[in-house]
């Protein structure tokens, strides 16, 4: 027979159980830029043999504009601003429009739902994802540049701002792309919602700003792609005003926060319903 009291077994054994029962602690949450990194890596490696074919055609598209406006258009500036908006809409066709449907379709299967269970900041799902996608339009968008300049007779000489158009103008439509899809109801309404943001940046992107309606100059400044045609459009002048070519991206940059901003909240949005 044990000498240990009744009292004092049942004592243990409560605090035995209260014991393995103590909720273990969480892990730390994942910091941004290491989540952003490994957001944008599976996004790459997903997308990289779906959307391929369409960048294809976003390219094709871009460059049978130009070659129709060749056909209207002499050189001057007009030439300047469709080089520079056909050359951007393959910016917008896959970081406005394919993203639009990419979130729009995440929200509609419960994709989010499995976001939502890992410890990654709702910014690095829409940075990584928007990264991702504008990545796809580096190739489209210098060929297309390539070929109008060889169209139009345009110099090639500062091409190199490329560098500095692609990544703003494709942050600032790729925050409005996953914002229109994380907010529409429907998928089929995110798509929809696309492919008008797409039309649009066709429409007041490529054709020349003077041959607008008055009204329709005032909606081109409110599209976040103009800013990114407009420094682009400055750089094939045989001077560039480089002063204007500067702010005209810094105002790009700036509507690329709010845009991605946007996105984020959207998703918090999306995530908790």
């Amino acid at each position: 027979m044990s000498a240990v009291p009744l009292e004092a077994a049942v004592r243990a054994d409560d605090g035995y159980e209260r014991q393995t029962e103590a909720p273990a602690p969480l892990g730390p949450r994942a910091r941004l830029f290491p989540a952003l990194s490994a957001v944008y890596r599976a996004q790459l490696s997903r997308a990289r043999v779906a959307r391929i074919p369409l960048l294809f055609v976003a390219t094709f598209q871009s460059v049978g504009i130009m070659i129709l406006m060749r056909g209207v258009v002499d050189g001057g500036g007009e030439a300047h601003a469709v080089v520079a908006g056909s050359s951007v809409l393959v910016v917008a066709f896959v970081a406005l429009n394919l993203l639009a449907q990419y979130f729009g379709q995440l929200r509609s299967d419960g994709g989010l739902d499995h976001y939502a269970t890992l410890p990654v900041p709702p910014a690095a799902v829409v940075l990584g994802a928007a990264a991702a996608y504008a990545s796809f339009t580096v190739p489209g968008t210098l060929v297309t540049a390539v070929v109008g300049c060889g169209l139009f007779g345009l110099p090639l000489t500062h091409l190199w701002v490329l560098v500095a158009v692609i990544p703003l103008a494709g942050a600032a439509l790729a925050g409005l792309g996953a914002a229109l899809g994380l907010l529409a109801p429907r998928p089929e309404l995110a798509t929809l919602l696309g492919q008008l943001g797409m039309s649009a940046a066709l429409l007041l992107g490529v054709l020349p700003a003077e041959r607008m309606p008055e009204i329709l100059q005032y909606a081109r400044d409110l599209l976040p792609s103009t800013y990114g045609v407009e420094a682009l459009a400055r750089t094939f002048g045989p001077d560039p005003d480089w002063a204007a070519v500067g702010f005209d991206l810094a105002v790009c940059a700036g509507v690329g926060v709010a845009s991605l901003a946007l996105a984020t909240w959207a998703y918090r949005r999306a995530a908790v319903r």
